[in-house]
């Protein structure tokens, strides 16, 4: 954890969560900000293979129903999440066929070493947030779906610029937006144990996400030097 999300450790849920994407999430990763390009979505800094090959594990670890956030929509109990959760689940279902044009479109992932260690190790993080979206713990799965609705606008700039280099046209995103989702974390938030469970959910999703970047950056690396 850096010193950004550290600020915020102790305090408003709403912040902690805000720090904790901006300073762990898929925006900090230097290969992710390398995908998602420059200003203009068009700018390509990365060969459309590694975009593929983006675009590949991205629905490798999102692709398949039920996901992050209709598995916490299963296990909340807080009226206060209640629309929040049907927003998010329905805008979801779009991002995910999204995800699959996107990934169609731009063709299979590149040959790279390792390949088959690689798709099981994103098998193993789509358990692990499968596993964490479905703990009883109050507030975790919740944090784990925050946090993946909070990230998924950096991850989008890379879907988008996979879709544009195949001259398609982005959809637009129905999932709730940034302010919508900092109020639920502060309806749902303020006791010590939630906000501890909401954190822990927050920062699990990120490092699975950061995870995935790692891979994806090790793999363009390979290319590269073969």
């Amino acid at each position: 954890m850096n010193d950004a999300a550290q600020r915020y450790q102790f305090g408003d849920i709403a912040q902690v969560l805000e720090a904790l994407v901006a300073a762990d999430g898929t925006g900090a990763h230097p290969y992710a900000h390398q995908a998602a390009g420059g200003q203009d979505v068009r700018d390509a800094l990365l060969s459309l293979s590694d975009l593929a090959d983006a675009a590949y594990y991205l629905c490798l670890l999102h692709g398949r129903h039920p996901g992050v956030i209709d598995h916490a929509a299963t296990r909340s109990a807080d009226n206060a999440a209640r629309e929040w959760l049907i927003q998010a689940a329905d805008g979801f279902v779009r991002e995910r066929a999204y995800l699959t044009q996107v990934t169609v479109a731009v063709g299979p992932a590149p040959s790279t070493t390792g390949q088959a260690n690689c798709e099981t190790t994103v098998s193993q993080q789509r358990h692990a947030l499968d596993m964490l979206a479905q703990s009883d713990r109050r507030g975790c799965a919740m944090g784990a779906a925050m946090a993946l609705a909070l990230d998924w606008r950096a991850v989008r700039r890379v879907l988008d610029k996979a879709a544009i280099r195949m001259g398609l046209e982005p959809v637009r995103s129905t999932l709730p937006d940034r302010a919508a989702t900092l109020d639920v974390a502060r309806a749902i938030g303020g006791d010590d144990a939630i906000d501890r469970a909401i954190q822990f959910g927050a920062r699990q999703l990120l490092s699975q996400h950061r995870g995935l970047w790692d891979l994806l950056a090790a793999r363009a690396q390979v290319r590269a030097r073969s």
